[in-house]
């Protein structure tokens, strides 16, 4: 199975269709309102419209799981993106990414790249996944890497055939 195959849902309830996206690299970030990495939105935004045209797309799922980060709902994660970090990335329902809860998309992504030391768990918000044109997920990073440490990986995914 790949990150294709699974269902989401846009912040709106809408059915959002992963399938669609076969052929872009990806990638897909746990995200929050309230946390000290929440200014990496606009980074994230900039890396979107830097590489859209060559096949990239970001994707957000806020998740409330880390100290209570993102408490308010989906609608208004995304009104807050919008504003303040002129976030036009799709912005995803509101997902838990651990315990047997999590989203499908995030258990899938966790067991396809392990955190340090084998572990799957997502330690903080943030974290971020790559995913090649082929749904195959080509590495985790961690919550504190940024546009820098992402641009190389993510022009050699757009670079592969």
């Amino acid at each position: 199975m790949s990150i294709h195959d699974h269902q989401c849902r846009t912040a709106q309830g809408e059915p959002f269709n992963l399938g669609a996206l076969r052929g872009q690299v990806l990638l897909v970030v746990n995200v929050a309102s309230r946390c000290g990495f929440t200014p990496q939105l606009r980074d994230l935004e900039r890396l979107y419209r830097r590489y859209r045209d060559r096949g990239f797309m970001v994707i957000g799922f806020p998740c409330n799981q880390f100290a209570r980060q993102s408490p308010e709902s989906a609608q208004e994660f995304c009104a807050l993106s919008a504003r303040q970090y002129q976030v036009s990335f799709p912005l995803m329902e509101k997902v838990k990414v651990n315990g047997p809860g999590a989203h499908p998309v995030f258990a899938e992504l966790k067991q396809a790249a392990p955190g340090v030391l084998g572990t799957q768990a997502i330690k903080w918000n943030f974290t971020k996944f790559l995913v090649g044109r082929d749904g195959r997920v080509i590495r985790r990073f961690a919550p504190r890497d940024g546009e820098a440490e992402l641009r190389a990986a993510l022009e050699r995914a757009l670079d592969e055939a």
